[in-house]
């Protein structure tokens, strides 16, 4: 999910459509959905810039200037990237637009566990034209949000942990890349201290950045955000939000939630849940995918599974 000035807000999708929820009237509730683009090749990863939509497929990056002109009239779309890998695995793309104002994209590792040269397992920068493209980070198994800390401006993002290493382990990851260049493990080392039974014999897990918050095994963390807004109390602000979709072949089910790590003094200092519900007796009804702080302080959250996006508010 990205969001406008005017807080109109774009939803990407594992399926081919992007849409905009509009909300003239600034209300609890989108007042229309509309469809902006269609057709595409899994066009999750969306981003707002200067009144352009920056819309990720699998292979490409599309640019929609003048979005809000005319949302019943899509524009035609310039392109922005191309060549990106068209693997299917762990190929969903997430944008996000740094404080660089440089376009960041995640590349995932198309396997469980394997060996795979760049741009495989990294996250990825360019310039809004899709130029001077670079690697940012590396060891990544799969980084499906990412977001920079309000006063820091370092990078955070979450990642997946491997399967087929038993129920407890290892765990997903929360992790912080102050600069460019920093190597987190993958597939070496899991969740900073994991050597793994296949490839880690050749790198130690001392070769690599730890993660600055191990999280659940297997809760499959996607959509993550710095909270920035004013309606929830204080001691949440500039702490994370995280969208666990939940684990998938773990002997019990965990995730299905939205967690909290709070945060001082730019580092990580504790992990819990902030909102559950999801996951009944072994039944899941609803899955988080990503979520997003509103102009008013709300924070959205997208449940790919219900297919919905839930508002939580707070109010005395």
């Amino acid at each position: 999910m990205a969001s406008s000035p005017d807080g109109t807000v774009f939803v990407g999708t594992s399926g081919g459509s992007v849409y905009a929820l509009l909300n003239p009237s600034r209300g609890p509730k989108a007042e229309k959905t509309v469809i902006v683009a269609r057709d595409l090749h899994a066009p999750n990863g969306v981003a707002f810039r200067n009144g352009a939509l920056y819309v990720a497929e699998v292979e490409r990056i599309w640019r929609y200037d003048d979005i809000a002109r005319d949302l019943r009239v899509p524009r035609q779309p310039e392109l922005v990237a191309k060549d990106l890998p068209p693997e299917q695995g762990h190929g969903l793309r997430v944008l996000r637009f740094g404080p660089d104002n440089w376009l960041y994209v995640g590349i995932g590792s198309p396997c469980n566990v394997c060996e795979k040269p760049d741009p495989y397992g990294t996250i990825l920068r360019m310039r809004p034209d899709g130029s001077a493209r670079q690697v940012f980070a590396r060891g990544i198994r799969n980084s499906v949000g990412f977001d920079w800390h309000p006063q820091t401006k370092e990078l955070w993002f979450t990642d997946n942990g491997r399967d087929h290493l038993g129920d407890d382990a290892p765990p997903d990851e929360l992790n912080r890349a102050p600069r460019a260049g920093m190597n987190f493990g993958f597939p070496y080392c899991h969740g900073g201290t994991i050597s793994d039974p296949e490839f880690g014999r050749k790198h130690p897990c001392s070769q690599f950045t730890p993660p600055e918050q191990n999280l659940g095994p297997h809760v499959a963390s996607l959509g993550m955000r710095f909270y920035t807004g004013a309606m929830f109390p204080p001691e949440y602000r500039d702490q994370v939000f995280i969208a666990e979709h939940g684990s998938w072949n773990r002997s019990h089910k965990i995730g299905y939630r939205i967690s909290l790590v709070s945060v001082a003094r730019g580092r990580a200092t504790g992990y819990r849940p902030f909102a559950e519900g999801w996951l009944q007796d072994e039944r899941a009804w609803g899955r988080p995918v990503d979520v997003l702080v509103m102009p008013d302080g709300a924070l959205l959250v997208s449940d790919d599974q219900a297919g919905v996006i839930y508002r939580i508010s707070y109010g005395k």
